[in-house]
């Protein structure tokens, strides 16, 4: 059902402050950091491999959304749903259309389906604010 663990959606108080953290301490590669509809959103990659790290300040959760990719949305949920476990919302991201689930746990997961492939293209090298110490 699940293809791949693509994004870690991370809350983040102060955007432009952690994304210094990321690229200047830690020699994070900066992507994109987009200020849009009242929110910042800024993706930065850190390392060769691995999730990708979005930093958001919209977001009202202490910790990450563990955002998994599937092939079709509609028969992961359907399945889901049949197995007792519904989603608290749906949703889109630039990526494609999402839903996401709150584990009892308290962790956050999100499914979504790619079918905007080429939205990267657009996203990567976009700073529409600088990281700040």
């Amino acid at each position: 059902m699940v293809e791949e663990l693509d994004f870690l959606y991370v809350p983040s108080r102060d955007v432009a402050r952690d994304l210094w953290l990321f690229t200047e301490v830690l020699e994070g590669e900066l992507v994109f950091a987009i200020e849009a509809f009242g929110a910042r959103v800024a993706e930065v990659r850190i390392g060769r491999g691995g999730p990708r790290l979005l930093l958001a300040d919209h977001l009202e959760a202490d910790g990450p959304v563990l955002v998994y990719r599937v092939a079709d949305l509609d028969v992961t949920l359907t399945e889901l749903e049949r197995r007792g476990w519904v989603p608290e919302s749906r949703f889109g991201i630039p990526h494609g259309p999402c839903a996401s689930f709150r584990v009892p746990g308290g962790q956050r997961l999100a499914f979504y389906e790619l079918s905007r492939p080429h939205v990267d293209e657009g996203l990567s090298g976009r700073v529409d604010f600088r990281p700040e110490p």
